[in-house]
């Protein structure tokens, strides 16, 4: 019973992180497989229905309660023999799990994956309250292309599923030059050998081909239902410029309009990278594809990589939060939904830690709301006065300067109605200070001001609490989320997966780590055994050597009587 449950639960999971999976069918006996009536095997679709104990080990695994809806069946096909093209009164066939089907509907049995972890983590988060995100890289199944290539693919794309689909406006509206252009044998490979100093002109047939086929096509519905015909215009809208509109008895078939390509640096980031995958996204510093964010547990003491602890004290890094999305979102918008997710599941750490691309004043105000200190270093450099706001003394309810470095109290403090602080300095205490040249407050006409609101004071006084021991020794910490990431990478390969479009990506990249879980936790009980093996070892090493000794004292005691002693083994 329990290898049909740890069977049931891990199936997807071990589909993901090893590849397309044959399952026998033993796997599923006991009543679990039910067969469609009257259905033959070949193409058929089967469901596993899971009992109730698997429903309870499901709802125990999980960080949040289900309800018995929430437990999804598998669907499975049966792929028979050649010489059985008949129904089977009796499933004895091997089940090959149709793994295209569950990545669409992004379901695996038990699990929601959008919504709930299948780890529960709640024993061991309420011991470790401190976390750290970081974002990495992930390619999906897409070649990298080039503007040129994205054009042709695109253009292709389109033709090919118009001629399947529609052959009457295929056969109707299109000329035999334009098709043969891009469907031909030949036609993959002749954009790919444009010379560089040609690109900029191929770049301008390929855009004047794409404004001819969208404006072709324009006013009929058969075609704009088409998603291709969506990426054409697409294409044309992030690419493109129309920049001359000239209404003529030619009007709809794309030759009374002209553009002109943009700039590299005009293309937004969210551009189509490749035809093959539209929800793919550009990073400039990571690339092409996806990001995932990640946030695990750590603990300072007790982590899994410590070795000069005791075993029974080691705990392992989970990973508590996983969000893939398009490479060019930029990783500040990640922060607070990491946050909130893990305060749905009860796992919300007190202590987060993450680099520079996190640490935005509005993040860290809105953390602080939520009871979540975050321990990030301010983007930039620091500003170049040696005597920073922070050094000055301020009120805690009203934020109002009480006292300059040197001691002298200000004669005036008031808001403004842009809702910034001015403090008024004696201009004759001010001119004759030592400081005046390092200090922030600027001299005037009569008086000397300081001008300041209360977002410029939070983050004066963040710069001076990175320079302190305690922000670098807390901060030092982060650095072992590269190391996840690594791991989620080499151990479990999620760098290149063999899927395309978001919703695949994402399932594949949460099991993925819900796998490195596993991995971890393996290794810790591993971990933790190994002390009793030794143990268990070294009494029988004790025993054998006692028995190796009185065997030495018997065979010398009647090798002197000439007698022989031969054990039996």
């Amino acid at each position: 019973m329990c290898s049909y449950v740890f069977s049931s639960v891990l199936l997807s999971l071990a589909l993901t992180v090893f590849g397309p999976l044959t399952v026998s069918a033993q796997y599923f006996n006991g009543g679990h497989l039910d067969r469609k009536p009257e259905a033959y095997v070949n193409g058929d679709n089967y469901e596993i229905k899971a009992d109730e104990s698997l429903i309870d080990l499901i709802k125990s695994m999980s960080l949040e309660d289900l309800d018995d809806s929430d437990i999804l069946p598998i669907t499975v096909g049966i792929r028979p023999p050649a010489e059985f093209p008949k129904p089977l009164s009796t499933v004895t066939d091997s089940l090959e799990v149709q793994h295209s089907r569950i990545r669409r509907t992004t379901e695996i049995p038990g699990i929601r994956l959008e919504k709930y972890q299948f780890i529960s983590l709640e024993d061991y988060v309420a011991k470790s309250m401190k976390d750290r995100q970081d974002s990495t890289i992930i390619r999906s199944n897409m070649r990298k292309l080039g503007r040129i290539k994205i054009f042709a693919n695109t253009i292709r794309k389109f033709l090919r599923k118009l001629k399947r689909k529609h052959s009457g406006l295929f056969d109707t509206l299109l000329k035999s030059e334009l098709a043969d252009r891009y469907l031909a044998k030949q036609s993959d490979g002749c954009f790919s050998r444009v010379k560089p100093s040609e690109a900029s002109m191929t770049l301008q047939d390929l855009g004047e081909d794409l404004l001819y086929l969208v404006e072709l096509f324009s006013s009929y519905d058969t075609a704009l239902k088409l998603s291709e015909y969506k990426l054409l215009e697409r294409v044309l809208r992030e690419q493109r410029k129309v920049i001359r509109c000239v209404a003529s008895q030619r009007a709809g078939t794309g030759v009374d309009a002209t553009v002109e390509i943009k700039k590299p640096k005009d293309v937004s980031s969210d551009s189509l990278q490749n035809p093959s995958d539209p929800d793919a996204g550009y990073d400039s510093h990571k690339g092409q594809g996806y990001q995932a964010q990640i946030m695990e547990t750590y603990s300072l003491h007790c982590s899994a990589t410590s070795h000069d602890k005791k075993s029974d004290d080691r705990k392992p890094d989970l990973i508590t939060y996983v969000e893939v999305e398009p490479a060019h979102k930029h990783d500040t918008n990640a922060f607070q939904p990491a946050i909130d997710s893990t305060r749905e599941r009860n796992c919300c750490p007190e202590e987060l830690t993450c680099d520079t691309l996190y640490g935005g004043d509005e993040n860290v105000q809105q953390s602080a709301d939520k009871g979540v200190e975050v321990i990030v270093p301010l983007k930039g450099p620091a500003p170049s006065h040696e005597i920073s706001l922070s050094d000055f003394e301020f009120d805690e309810k009203t934020h109002f300067v009480t006292e300059c470095p040197e001691g002298h109290e200000p004669d005036n403090v008031c808001r403004t109605r842009t809702n910034r602080i001015r403090a008024r300095f004696t201009r004759k205490t001010c001119s004759a200070c030592p400081l005046l040249k390092h200090c922030p407050v600027k001299l005037s006409k009569k008086s000397a001001f300081l001008r300041y609101d209360n977002k410029i004071l939070r983050l004066a006084q963040r710069r001076t609490f990175e320079q302190t021991n305690e922000f670098k020794d807390r901060f030092r910490w982060r650095s072992g989320v590269e190391g996840t990431n690594s791991h989620l990478k080499s151990d479990v390969g999620a760098g290149r997966l063999r899927v395309r479009g978001i919703k695949s990506v994402r399932f594949a990249v949460v099991l993925k780590a819900l796998g490195l879980n596993i991995l971890r936790c393996a290794g810790v009980l591993d971990a933790r055994s190994q002390p009793y093996f030794v143990l268990i070892s070294s009494l029988f090493e004790y025993h054998i050597n006692q028995i190796n000794k009185l065997y030495a004292v018997l065979h010398l005691l009647l090798s002197k009587n000439r007698c022989c002693l031969v054990f039996g083994w």
